[in-house]
């Protein structure tokens, strides 16, 4: 039977937070942010194993012992992007996983995944010919703009949605739409979608936003304490 592994990819340096640590490390509830998400996977028993893809510069996660048993398991396998984040770690854990594993990928700075949710891709998904991912049906109107701020047209938002994650696919289908894409994808859908493939979108939550910009901080503290 096919398991299920988690990629964080943590390797970033959060420019637009404006702070001097990645904001995957700031502080939040009492607790680092992307500890919040490792501890709703290490919640789920359906989780056989857990990737942390760091910076090798990184000092955060270096002096860290890990028992020999724990579904924890770091890798200083951070690229240029995401994708070649993710590329990496996927080579890094390839005797680990079989090729019809599912590869579950969750941003560091997303803290608010919760079991249900996490519970509800995994049954969403699990049996999917593709894969797919959380998303959230875009609410708001969209609004084209030129170089000078003035909106050019209005975009309908009908079937439009909001990429969340975790991102959800095969071990050897995730591969090759990463190592194949001409260019940079933004999210593993992107590379899958670009092998002619239609990921499949379940509905996710608000409370599983991904933080940005410091005001975000707070509203997820607001958001994680209403649990």
């Amino acid at each position: 039977m096919a398991r299920f592994h988690i990629i964080i990819p943590a390797a970033g340096v959060g420019n637009r937070m404006e702070t001097a640590i990645p904001k995957q490390y700031l502080p939040l509830c009492g607790k680092p942010t992307i500890s919040h998400s490792i501890q709703t996977f290490f919640a789920c028993p359906r989780i056989a194993s857990i990737h942390i893809a760091l910076s090798p510069e990184d000092y955060f996660w270096r002096n860290l012992t890990l028992d020999a048993n724990s579904r924890l398991h770091l890798h200083f396998s951070g690229g240029d992007s995401r994708a070649e984040t993710v590329l990496n770690t996927l080579e890094a854990i390839r005797t680990q996983v079989e090729d019809d594993d599912w590869i579950l990928v969750h941003d560091a700075a997303r803290p608010g995944l919760t079991i249900a949710l996490l519970n509800d891709l995994l049954d969403a998904i699990q049996d999917d010919a593709v894969g797919g991912l959380l998303a959230l049906p875009l609410a708001d109107t969209l609004k084209q703009s030129n170089a000078d701020a003035r909106v050019l047209n209005t975009i309908p938002r009908e079937l439009l949605w909001q990429a969340q994650t975790p991102q959800m696919f095969r071990y050897a289908l995730l591969k090759d739409a990463l190592a194949s894409f001409n260019g940079t994808p933004t999210d593993e859908a992107q590379a899958v979608e670009a092998l002619g493939l239609q990921p499949k979108l379940v509905v996710g939550s608000l409370r599983n936003m991904k933080i940005t910009y410091p005001q975000d901080i707070a509203l997820m503290e607001l958001l994680l304490q209403q649990q």
